[in-house]
């Protein structure tokens, strides 16, 4: 065939109406399994493909899912969030779908950007990161009814018995507790914590995993810094002057990096360190660190949003079928 396929050809080609090839391309739901594979066989038979900006017409439909992209931080952090990203991209793209970025720096503006993409109707579902209590961005997607998931549970008072709206997120406790452990049986009891400011739904979950992993009667010295190298290095080197520590288990490798230089200038260099999610940096220095698997959290937003099919059909946020929480797992070095 010279020219390019029409719906017709396939139409004929399957032995169905014009009709019945539209629904299996913009509603496959309400077409039987067996017809619409002898459909998608005479698409790719035929090399057909619908042309995109007259289906978006037709259908309001652009499939096309926006993102936030974070502004460039520099330094170690971000470096999950961009394997989120392409990762995203990459499992959309294989569904049929687009990935649409959009840059903001504050909640209010990135609402603004959301309403601007959803008026258009450039996209037919959003997916946010970094959530956190009382988040703007939710509750103006919830009463919009805009198709979204988040990078980041609700943070509700039971994000799983009653969840909020859709989420996929990684079991920040279990990736320290298997972090606590290790240190335990590889450097000995005394494993304290490097942490986050309290009030970080992220860190504290962390931390959870760390003390729930801490054998009976251990210390539980728990260290704070900001997520900064040059401060985290400060605040260990103080501790280690004042407290006899095996191990530190951080909760993030920034922090992990700022151990393991105050270690190092204090003549510490038996002391192990873990990080928290498996960056460049972490390994360059030969530290443990544990494995957020974005790639995995990217396939499992995607899933809520489209189950097996190719077009957006977002789950109910129902109990038990309205989250997907990835177990990390820890990379020991």
């Amino acid at each position: 065939m010279n020219r390019a396929a029409t719906i017709e050809d396939v139409a004929r080609e399957a032995g169905v109406s014009r009709q019945t090839v539209s629904n299996v391309l913009n509603a496959p739901d309400v077409v039987r399994a067996q017809t619409r594979e002898r459909v998608q066989a005479a698409i790719d038979l035929l090399g057909y493909s619908p042309h995109v900006a007259a289906r978006r017409l037709r259908t309001r439909r652009s499939s096309t899912i926006g993102v936030h992209l974070d502004p460039y931080a520099g330094g170690i952090s971000g470096v999950v969030l961009d394997r989120f990203v392409h990762a995203l991209t990459e499992r959309a793209g294989e569904r049929g779908l687009r990935v649409a970025l959009y840059a903001a720096r504050t909640p209010e503006e990135e609402i603004r950007r959301m309403a601007d993409l959803r008026d258009g109707a450039e996209v037919d579902a959003i997916v946010i990161t970094g959530t956190f209590a009382g988040d703007p961005r939710t509750r103006w997607l919830l009463d919009h009814r805009v198709p979204f998931v988040s990078f980041g549970r609700p943070w509700g008072e039971d994000d799983y018995a009653e969840p909020a709206h859709l989420w996929v997120d990684v079991d920040g406790a279990a990736g320290t507790e298997q972090a606590t452990r290790h240190a335990v049986a590889s450097a000995g009891p005394r494993v304290g914590f490097l942490g986050w400011p309290e009030g970080s739904g992220t860190g504290d979950d962390r931390e959870t995993g760390w003390r729930r992993s801490l054998p009976r009667g251990a210390d539980a010295v728990r260290l704070v810094a900001p997520e900064s190298v040059a401060t985290a290095r400060e605040v260990v080197a103080d501790a280690l002057a004042h407290h006899d520590l095996d191990a530190l288990v951080c909760a993030s490798d920034s922090l992990a990096v700022g151990a393991h230089l105050a270690a190092v200038t204090s003549g510490r260099t038996d002391l192990e360190v873990i990080g928290f999610d498996n960056t460049p940096a972490a390994e360059a220095l030969g530290l443990s660190s544990v494995e957020q698997r974005p790639e995995d959290v990217a396939s499992g937003a995607l899933d809520l949003l489209m189950g097996a099919g190719s077009v957006i059909a977002p789950r109910a946020a129902e109990p038990g079928g309205a989250h997907v929480l990835v177990e990390p797992r820890l990379v020991v070095r």
